[in-house]
């Protein structure tokens, strides 16, 4: 094989070349010619006539591959190939090295194609979405206004959010107290109760394992130093940081208690304002397998049951509140907010059960994690999508964007190239909707979240500001101990710092990342190298993490360390360049102040950076910087006004930069001083004032029946406990045989009132409210309940309230038509035998159905199987869009009418008025004209409502799946809870707090009967919103074989989540039956799932 010697030129020109970059790549680009030209001479001689044959397209192969492949991956195979002796099996492995090397350009080619693709179709959907929601509004506005619209949805260039300095945003909030957030006596009156929600990683207030794993790190930190710094601010009574509790060997003991506090509260209180629960405390949610420790890719499907256990604690610390500082009223969360995509997807859902305002900060993005990874061509989609659940991660994303009134963001930059991303964040159209807000002029249902710059706060309490003065000279001299101190009694990490320089009395330019290709060292150090002035007059000390030894680090991490030591040897930089192996994070505080003490300057040259606290950190120390002018640090400087900003790739300009500040002494002490004169800027401090007054000017919102509800003779705790409620439910349920009791049976209302003085006096009066039935009930044949809550108790609130357990049957048996199969009856009836089966619980259980049907459809479907409306305590009707409870909440007339409380709650960011018209745009039609005969739906007027928009779906192959239309939805700035459903006979269109899996936490909420006493009742399969049901505390029995056919075909395109990111894999909270179960089949099986805890 002769012929193939130019591979070997070829392969040594590229691996010898290095790591690439500068001279190197130049030095790669010659080579690459030379092969060329080595290749066209070997085609005019015979001897690689046959080996040009083999490899076919040479010239593209060269040519191409040399000049776009990232020769770095290849040095481990390389290392293998130049070892083996055999020349034969060498000459073999170059050759299967080549067709590698070709395999992966060609494949980094195509994806950089599909990205080229992706990214233009992309664009395109997001001017057709700007272009739709122009002409929807236009008609409202005037003509001048019209040109601003349009121009506002056709300038790609213009930015729609003005981020402002911390300085300004500081003089404009607080310069007025009253109207920012200040420590005036009126804020200090309030007391806000603030919810936290971190759910990865391992959360705890001392002792924090930071880096331990990728999901205990600067997120942790943060979250719980906010904790702290809201609890001391004046006017925040409570502050509860959500976690999750784990139980396992794997971990510290610690992370299994359920409650840890942070802080007592605001320093000024008095001790009349600080209560029993006042303060920050961590509370640890059990969700997930108990005995296990998961990291945040394996945390998706048990979200629902972090949500319900959340909810239980809120509520039961709103009760405790609203005792101690609410004057009896419930205190609800002033403001829920999460952290990071899975704490957003749980926050959406608190939010939305207790209607309160969420905010969101995202930490990190799906969308840009899985762009970057797609450009490095070494993983599909699939491959990434199996390894981080990066779509599950991208859609609860997307549905914190729904939900969110407030997104806090660290930089400008995170707002306009990473949230930009998303479907359902769009700048230019934020813009125009705030603008129409402010003029009061409709958006027609159309809402994008506002973004707000809020830096992470510090916590400067151990920064020791020191002026320059004769001991700081005294130190120094004391590091080359001329004095005659001894070098003992300086912090050990100066000592391992100096030893690598010849002179630590020159200024000291001071780096300090992990070795990491994108944090751009390597041409700091070549700057640095190639700066004849700048070595002169200073030093380099470069804290590069920590190591023991290279070969053991990942690839890219020892590719930068190594170049760095083969650049110090080829400038000579030995004794001006430190680079030590280790330290601790307690030396970092040192490190500033020795680099701070030789008068020098911090840098951080990275490519992008997304905020830069370590240019925060060096300022609270008094060191000037050089930053890059690419992401956070340009906000950071704009506020400081420390520093020289740089373009990363400039490797001059960084040393221009540098030298400048090291020689000119009044501007190195000008940069010195503003740094300190305004780091108060990115104090927590200041980080509570400005987040506590963004969060304020959000459309506060709380439970509509806060005010409205008088006190029950049935609170929560008493329909539980008291004995008295089981007599009165025997009294009200059929006996297994179909006896019935009455009240007069069971006991006598006056007579027990009068004759048994031991009654408590609360049960008299619940007696003397009980009434004789005015006609005697009649008998289901379903062997269910009689009409307690319109014939026995006269109150306007449901008997569910009363309940202690709650039986929800959501199946979803529909034909080819989409009417409800007579075989349901015939399983709602075996439901309720199996129910009373066991009298202790039959005393107490409800009933409650979930179903896509209107309620005339549902109350005629169940009349034609003699079955009585009354016999369930609530109708949970239109998917989730509206709630009916029989026996209560009647006209005159007895005809039923849905809970005004939930209609008002599910009400928020519905759009209604553009919702409709976009629907039918979508598909290509136009609202209330002819629907020709090859349209894929019909409006399906008597199934929709002001809160339901119904369709018929008469050709399921042209139906869009739900993600598509929820994207392009999304894009038009419209939220809502878009599903298919009856066998995939219909399209419904429900608001986005609405669904049949959130019903259930408004049960919760309003009637204070725990998601954890619920059963709910599936089928197999069902409509689109069938996974949301099957997860959380309740207990879920699925009926196999009942449900024929579903609609989850069209829930999701190719390529999203999958259900399996839903829905655990194994629970025990879930039980099965097979076939059409009979009424001892069901009721072992609930009695199997009601042992079972989460």
């Amino acid at each position: 094989m002769a012929g193939n010697e130019w591979i070997n030129g070829y392969l040594e020109a590229i691996l010898d070349s290095g790591a690439g970059g500068g001279r190197e790549e130049n030095s790669n680009k010659k080579a690459a010619a030379a092969a060329v030209q080595q290749v066209r001479s070997e085609r005019g001689g015979g001897g690689g006539g046959h080996y040009l044959q083999y490899f076919n397209p040479t010239k593209y192969f060269v040519e191409e591959v040399v000049t776009g492949v990232d020769e770095t991956d290849l040095h481990r195979t390389w290392i293998k190939v130049v070892a083996t002796r055999n020349t034969r099996e060498r000459s073999s492995r170059l050759e299967n090295m080549c067709w590698r090397i070709w395999h992966l350009t060609r494949k980094k080619k195509q994806l950089e194609w599909e990205d080229l693709q992706r990214t233009a179709h992309r664009r395109w959907e997001r001017e057709q979405g700007r272009r739709d929601v122009t002409e929807d509004m236009s008609e409202d506005l005037s003509e001048g206004e019209k040109g601003d619209v349009a121009a506002g949805a056709g300038d790609m260039t213009t930015t729609a959010v003005t981020i402002e300095s911390p300085r300004k945003k500081f003089q404009r909030n607080y310069s007025n107290l009253e109207v920012g957030w200040s420590d005036s006596d009126t804020n200090k009156e309030k007391k806000l109760y603030i919810v936290l929600i971190s759910l990865h990683g391992l959360v705890r207030g001392e002792n924090m394992e930071l880096g331990r794993d990728s999901d205990t790190g600067g997120q942790i930190k943060y979250v719980v130093e906010l904790a702290r710094a809201l609890a001391r601010m004046p006017g925040v009574y409570r502050v509860d940081l959500f976690t999750r509790q784990i139980s396992s060997p794997e971990v510290d003991w610690s992370y299994g208690e359920p409650t840890e506090m942070l802080t007592t509260g605001a320093e000024d209180a008095d001790a009349t304002d600080s209560g029993e629960s006042c303060g920050a405390y961590i509370i640890r949610i059990p969700f997930g397998p108990r005995d296990k420790y998961l990291r945040k890719e394996l945390l998706w499907p048990y979200v629902q049951e972090f949500v319900d256990g959340a909810l239980a604690h809120i509520l039961n610390m709103s009760k405790a509140l609203g005792e101690q500082i609410g004057a009896g009223q419930p205190v609800w969360p002033y403001v829920i907010h999460g952290h990071y995509a899975d704490a957003g997807d749980s926050a959406a859902l608190l939010s939305g059960a207790l209607n309160v305002p969420m905010v969101l900060t995202g930490h990190s993005l799906g969308r840009n994690k899985l762009e970057q990874l797609l450009k490095q061509g070494r993983q599909s989609k699939e491959d990434i999508n199996s390894t981080y659940k990066i779509m599950r991660r991208i859609e609860a994303e997307e549905l914190s964007l729904d939900a969110a009134e407030l997104v806090i963001t660290s930089t400008k930059q995170e707002i306009e190239e990473q949230w930009g991303l998303y479907d359902g964040f769009d700048v230019k159209l934020e813009k125009v909707l705030r603008a129409r807000s402010r003029r009061g002029v409709n958006c027609h249902g159309r809402y994008m979240p506002r973004m707000a710059v809020i830096p992470p706060g510090m916590d400067f309490s151990n920064v020791v500001v020191q002026e320059d003065n004769a001991e700081v000279d005294g130190e120094l001299t004391a590091l080359t101990n001329s004095d005659g101190s001894s070098p003992k009694s300086l912090p050990a990490i100066w000592l391992e710092v100096m030893r690598f320089l010849t002179n630590p009395h020159k200024p000291m330019i001071l780096a300090l990342s992990r070795p990491d290709p994108k944090k751009n060292i390597t041409t700091l150090v070549k700057a640095f190298g190639e700066c004849r002035p700048l070595r002169e007059l200073a030093n380099l000390t470069l804290i590069m993490g920590n190591r023991d030894d290279i070969d053991e680090m990942s690839s890219g991490n020892a590719s930068v360390l190594t170049t760095v030591l083969k650049l110090i040897d080829k400038y000579d930089l030995y004794g001006q360049v430190a680079f030590p192996k280790h330290h601790k994070q307690s030396d970092v505080p040192e490190i500033y102040r020795l680099a701070a003490k030789t008068k020098g300057v911090f840098i951080n040259p990275a490519l992008v950076e997304p905020f830069g606290l370590t240019l925060i950190e060096a300022a609270a120390h008094g060191l000037p910087m050089v930053a890059t002018k690419n992401g956070g640090p340009v906000d950071i400087n704009r506020a400081l006004n420390n520093g020289l900003l740089v373009d990363p790739h400039d490797q001059q300009a960084i040393a221009s930069a540098l030298l400048k500040l090291v020689s000119e002494k009044n501007l190195w002490h000008d940069c010195r001083k503003n740094g300190w004169k305004n780091i108060h800027l990115f104090s927590w401090p200041e980080h509570c004032r400005t987040y506590l007054t963004r969060v304020a000017a959000c459309r506060m919102r709380h439970p509509q029946w806060q005010t409205d509800t008088p006190s029950d003779e049935f609170t929560a705790e008493e329909s539980f406990n008291d004995s008295l409620k089981d007599v009165q439910d025997m009294s009200l349920r059929l006996s297994v045989d179909g006896e019935k009791s009455s009240l007069n049976e069971s006991v006598n209302g006056e007579n027990a009132t009068n004759g048994d003085p031991e009654l408590p006096d609360q049960v008299k009066q619940v007696l003397r409210r009980m009434k004789k039935p005015e006609t005697e009930p009649q008998d289901s044949e379903s062997g269910g309940k009689l009409q307690e809550a319109g014939n026995t108790v006269a109150s306007k609130y449901p008997m569910l309230r009363r309940r202690r357990r709650l039986i929800v049957i959501a199946l979803d048996c529909y034909d080819c038509n989409g009417a409800p199969e007579k075989k349901m009856i015939r399983i709602i009836k075996e439901i309720f035998r199996a129910v009373n089966l066991v009298s202790q619980t039959a005393r107490f259980s409800g009933f409650a159905i979930s179903t896509a049907m209107c309620l005339s459809e549902l109350t005629a479907f169940l009349k034609a199987g003699n079955i009585q409306i009354n016999e369930f305590d609530a109708l949970i009707c239109r998917s989730g869009s509206e709630v009916y409870y029989p026996g209560a909440y009647t006209d005159e007339d007895g005809k039923l009418y849905p809970d005004p409380d939930y209609a008002s709650h599910i009400d928020y960011r519905w759009g209604c008025d553009g919702l409709k018209q976009t629907i039918w745009k979508l598909l290509g039609l136009n609202e209330g004209g002819p629907v020709p005969s090859t349209s894929p739906i019909e409006e399906d007027v008597k199934s929709s409502n002001s809160h339901c928009f119904s369709y018929f779906l008469k050709d399921v192959s042209k139906a869009k799946k739900v993600d598509d239309m929820r994207q392009k939805l999304r894009m038009r700035g419209l939220r809502c809870h878009l599903m298919y459903c009856r066998n995939s006979t219909r399209m419904q269109v429900i608001p986005l707090l609405a669904s049949r899996s959130q019903t259930l936490r408004y049960f919760f909420v309003r009637w204070r009967l725990n998601v954890a006493n619920m059963y709910v009742i599936l089928g197999e399969t069902g409509d689109t919103d069938y996974e949301e049901l099957i997860s959380g505390t309740h207990k879920t029995l699925i009926m196999k074989g009942v449900v024929e056919k579903g609609s989850e075909e069209l829930l999701r395109t190719a390529g999203s989540y999958l259900k399996d990111d839903i829905v655990p894999g194994e629970s025990p909270l879930v039980a099965c039956t097979s076939g059409e179960p009979t009424a001892d089949e069901i009721a072992n099986a609930l009695k199997q799932i009601s042992k079972s805890t989460t």
